[in-house]
């Protein structure tokens, strides 16, 4: 008969141990929250640049020449890498740009092609439509009562910003390592309808109590980069409000500008980035005093803060990207006999604008019957979806894909072209500044859009959600 040999009771005691360290592990494991174990699964990646123009390009926006003369602050660009757990990419541009021309940003889209391999879907170039920062390539040329030299300082400075803009994508993209998202959503209220509030009327509305009306969006979407060891290192905010408080000759990022650079003093090496969600028919009011503009700013990043003490929800793993434009037809494009007739307007931008279409058609070109609108859908997890959105849009497009769409819904405007105005056909039917006969401010061959614009926005806006939706893959 075969002798069985008793176990070693060191052998014993060491297997003994294994089982209690095996089983100290499995809690330690189930104690680490998700979203820390989670961290793998997202990689970000951060860079900025400055843009404060060093020549003495004219500041952008109100039509009229205004030399810089110094800065309240640098304006900033930055950009946000995202890669997925599949290696799927994403590029977020945020900018103290007041517009973004179409003849800049396909520029960027593919000379960033060629270099990263980004397809146009993956890259979105957003500004805050500041109107304290630098004239960009042929944005509103019509619009300003340029000359030779100034055209030479803009075209060298934009040539410039392309380049860092390229360069600053490739940072971001290198700079591309752990990191967990999450989202909140906070609120302020100094983003008042100009369509339906006289703004002289608003300090004694304010100093009343009474109600302002008209739509608005006060929402301030919130989303964070953390590193898997807890650091912060980026804020993503939004606001649906024109940065239009100040109107003279010094540099700064308005509101926007003053609420980054506070949410980065308040938390050193953080990254702060705006985005402009639907404001199109939003104003800072009352306005054009600085301690307004430090004011706002402080609203929005006091909003911020709070955000930032409550438990913000997770975003999962998965990015999907789709993009494409849409063609939005013009009411009536313009005639000769139109253009020979506005060259005698009383207004200088209407006169410059005929005059030089004209000169096109002297050279033979004929003029487009709709644009090229941009429209971008990113799907975040299935928690976060972001509408990306050419130009300036009016609010009316935020509170409606917010609603169409659910929570988690970001709508961004302002986003790889500033075109013009784009009404929905609510702004459209009422007519005025934003849903008028004013597109030739902005150089286009045409009075006013057609009154099917909202329609075919949404379509494209729907399709594309669909394209990025996550459960269906």
């Amino acid at each position: 008969m075969k002798r069985v040999s008793k176990p070693n009771f060191f052998h014993t005691l060491s297997r003994w141990f294994s089982l209690q360290f095996s089983l100290l592990a499995i809690c330690l494991c189930c104690l680490i929250p998700s979203e820390v174990k989670a961290a793998d699964n997202w990689k970000a990646g951060l860079a900025k640049t400055v843009i404060t123009p060093e020549t003495g390009v004219w500041l952008a926006g109100y039509g009229s020449k205004r030399t810089p003369d110094g800065k309240l602050h640098d304006i900033w660009m930055k950009a946000l890498a995202l890669k997925d757990n599949t290696g799927q990419r994403a590029v977020l541009i945020t900018s103290d740009f007041q517009g973004v021309p179409k003849s800049m940003s396909d520029r960027v889209f593919a000379q960033t092609k060629n270099k990263y391999g980004l397809a146009r879907k993956q890259i979105m170039f957003t500004f805050s439509h500041n109107h304290c920062g630098p004239r960009l390539g042929d944005d509103l040329y019509d619009y300003y009562p340029t000359t030779p030299q100034q055209d030479q300082l803009v075209a060298e400075y934009t040539d410039r910003m392309v380049d860092k803009t390229v360069e600053m994508i490739g940072q971001a993209l290198a700079n591309l390592s752990p990191a967990r998202l999450q989202m909140g959503t906070g609120h302020t209220t100094f983003a008042v309808n100009r369509r339906n509030n006289r703004e002289a009327d608003i300090p004694n509305l304010l100093r009343s109590g009474k109600a302002l009306v008209g739509p608005v969006d006060h929402s301030v979407p919130v989303m964070t980069v953390t590193r898997a060891d807890g650091t912060l290192d980026a804020v993503l905010f939004g606001y649906a409000c024109h940065p239009t408080t100040l109107s003279f000759t010094k540099v700064c990022g308005d509101y926007p500008g003053f609420a980054q650079v506070e949410l980065e003093k308040n938390h050193p090496g953080v990254t702060a980035m705006f985005v402009n969600t639907c404001g199109g028919d939003q104003n800072p009011l009352p306005r054009r005093k600085v301690e307004l503009c430090e004011k706002y700013g402080h609203m929005l990043a006091i909003a911020v803060e709070e955000v930032l003490k409550k438990p913000l929800e997770p975003i999962s793993p998965g990015l999907k990207t789709a993009f494409e434009y849409v063609e939005l037809p013009y009411l009536k494009v313009v005639t000769r006999a139109d253009l020979e007739t506005d060259t005698k307007s009383g207004s200088a931008i209407k006169k410059r604008w005929a005059a030089r279409l004209l000169k096109k058609l002297d050279q033979g070109e004929t003029f487009p019957t709709a644009y090229p609108y941009p429209i971008h859908a990113w799907r975040l997890g299935t928690e976060m979806l972001m509408i990306g959105m050419g130009a300036e849009t009016v609010v009316d497009y935020s509170l409606r894909f917010k609603r169409e769409f659910g929570p988690g819904t970001w709508v961004c405007g302002y986003a790889d072209d500033m075109i013009s105005y784009i009404p929905s056909k609510r702004v459209w039917l009422e007519g005025g500044y934003e849903g008028g006969s004013n597109l030739y401010e902005y150089g286009r061959p045409a009075y006013r859009w057609g009154p099917d614009t909202e329609d075919l926005i949404s379509a494209s806006v729907h399709k594309l959600v669909k394209q990025v939706d996550l459960k269906a893959d």
